[in-house]
């Protein structure tokens, strides 16, 4: 019986000073997927939900420190009757229906929706022409203007604007020399290709994506 082969389309194939030196075939299966913008909304507003942290918390009545003892007898004093100085009606008493740290913002989003959102994503970018594929980068040294130049490299093949665009660049694996190179760019953030999800593609204009990490976007 015959295989089903997934059909692929070229690309073209940059080296670090944004010359294309070849082309490269990529997977319609990642990278040519229709968009279902339903799906990718759902996926990463469950992903921002489940960035959120619960800060804000007020204490209720029986947090409060103090107040075991009644303020006053129950009869007889002419003012009106209390059984603790902690009361909601109180000055610096419990806070009565304020924020609590037991709220969850958390959100379940299947393994098969979550997979189909992030390639979704990325063919988004595609289809937009906001991916361009590297052969590799090389340093000689962590150095943050060796890493502007090649931003800057890129520059001209990105749309004109007034504000340096967002660039996200997706490496195969963790390269300290380039993650240090890049800390201090507000421009440009790095991510392995085993941790990217929806949110981080569409939080940024552009993806830079290194020829290695696509084996491993296949594998994910």
């Amino acid at each position: 019986m015959a295989r089903w082969q997934d059909s692929k389309m070229q690309f073209p194939l940059y080296n670090q000073n944004a010359e294309e030196i070849s082309k490269i075939d990529l997977p319609d299966s990642i990278f040519g997927l229709k968009l279902n913008a339903d799906l990718l909304h759902q996926v990463v507003t469950s992903l921002i939900s489940n960035k959120r942290q619960v800060i804000a918390h007020a204490k209720g009545r029986s947090e409060v420190r103090g107040g075991g003892k009644k303020p006053w007898r129950q009869k007889g004093t002419g003012r009106a009757r209390h059984g603790s100085i902690r009361s909601p009606i109180w000055k610096g008493g419990g806070v009565t229906f304020g924020p609590t740290k037991e709220r969850n913002f958390k959100k379940k989003i299947n393994k098969k929706m979550a997979r189909k959102a992030l390639l979704m994503a990325i063919s988004s970018k595609a289809k937009n022409r906001q991916l361009l594929v590297l052969d590799e980068i090389k340093l000689n040294q962590a150095k943050t203007k060796e890493m502007a130049l090649i931003l800057k490299n890129f520059s001209k093949l990105f749309e004109e604007s007034k504000n340096k665009p967002s660039v996200l660049m997706i490496t195969p694996s963790l390269d300290s020399v380039i993650k240090r190179a890049a800390e201090n760019l507000p421009s440009l953030n790095t991510v392995e290709a085993r941790n990217i999800n929806p949110l981080l593609i569409l939080s940024s204009k552009y993806l830079l994506l290194m020829k290695d990490a696509v084996d491993i976007l296949k594998k994910k």
